[in-house]
């Protein structure tokens, strides 16, 4: 049986990925938690612009203080941070001119923040490299500090973007330490063996739409596509028989009362079954309606994706 677990389990990387409102926040901290409850040591991230001073994913985890630039704990095997792509372009800085000193007075400099931010894939390639520090953590015994970092990305493209790194950055780029981390950063986010990226969408048409080519591009981009996660989809009570019924009465009876959760159903079965024919060997996982609110949510459905596909 095809498992979240059996899915990302060994993976270095998962990559969550998805349009504006689908829960894709819900979805990463639920796989955080469902990864951390097997033993494995996860950290959980999510990007964002430097000065953010709230942490939507800190709060899925349930974390009451604040969630910084470096891992804060979330529960057992688990910690949160938030990734900024200055302190990317701070490690970098740092391994090209050597001195920390320089690295930081160089980032105190006003143009030069614009340039890494605004520069043609300078803010992915600073993300990029923040991340490869994070997945090199080790511990006293040389044994990976995470086996797991688990990434919120915050727009639909963002993973195409780390992906799509130039290979006239790299030329222009003199060699040496920076060359080789990126190499290595682009080495592990294209590695199925290491990284996944995961498709979060609802069982509606347009995010169905949405989420298929956002599948294509991942595709394209040579990135791996671990699965597709479909989110807050209605439970089916009916039987096909039942279902013909109530429609049956409900065109003889007029307006009635619950007919609009019974058409969510339909939608919501016919979305499902577009994404069984359009995602091919990608396993497809289902997360159902929970009445759970806050960080009980990402608990409650961590124990349901562990359990593997309806």
């Amino acid at each position: 049986m095809t498992t979240v677990l059996s899915t990302l389990g060994n993976l270095r990387a998962v990559l969550v990925t998805g349009k504006g409102g689908v829960g894709k926040t819900t979805v990463t901290a639920s796989i955080a938690r469902m990864l951390a409850a097997s033993g494995r040591r996860v950290l959980c991230g999510e990007t964002a612009v430097d000065d953010q001073t709230t942490s939507p994913l800190g709060a899925a985890l349930g974390v009451e203080g604040k969630v910084g630039e470096d891992p804060t704990p979330a529960g057992p095997n688990l910690d949160v941070v938030i990734l900024q792509a200055t302190r990317g372009h701070r490690a970098f800085l740092r391994d090209a001119l050597k001195v920390n000193l320089l690295a930081d007075a160089a980032l105190r400099s006003a143009a030069i923040r614009r340039f890494l931010m605004a520069a043609p894939s300078f803010p992915e390639m600073g993300m990029l490299y923040r991340v490869l520090e994070l997945v090199r953590l080790r511990l006293s015994d040389g044994s990976p500090r995470y086996h797991t970092v688990v990434l919120d990305l915050p727009a639909t493209g963002h993973a195409l973007a780390l992906a799509q790194i130039p290979s006239s950055l790299l030329r222009i780029l003199p060699g040496g330490p920076i060359v080789e981390a990126v190499k290595e950063g682009l080495g592990l986010i294209m590695d199925p063996a290491q990284t996944g990226s995961v498709v979060v969408t609802l069982p509606e048409t347009l995010p169905v739409s949405e989420a298929l080519e956002l599948a294509d591009g991942i595709r394209k981009h040579q990135l791996p596509l671990a699965a597709v996660v479909a989110n807050r989809v209605p439970y089916d009570p009916f039987s096909a028989a039942e279902k013909a019924s109530v429609l049956g009465h409900v065109k003889s009876a007029g307006p009635t009362l619950g007919v609009r959760s019974l058409e969510r159903i339909e939608r919501s079965r016919a979305a499902l079954a577009r994404l069984a024919e359009a995602r091919g060997d990608v396993p497809m996982f289902v997360v159902h309606d929970s009445w759970a609110e806050g960080a009980a949510l990402p608990a409650e459905l961590a124990v349901s994706l562990a359990g593997g596909v309806p």
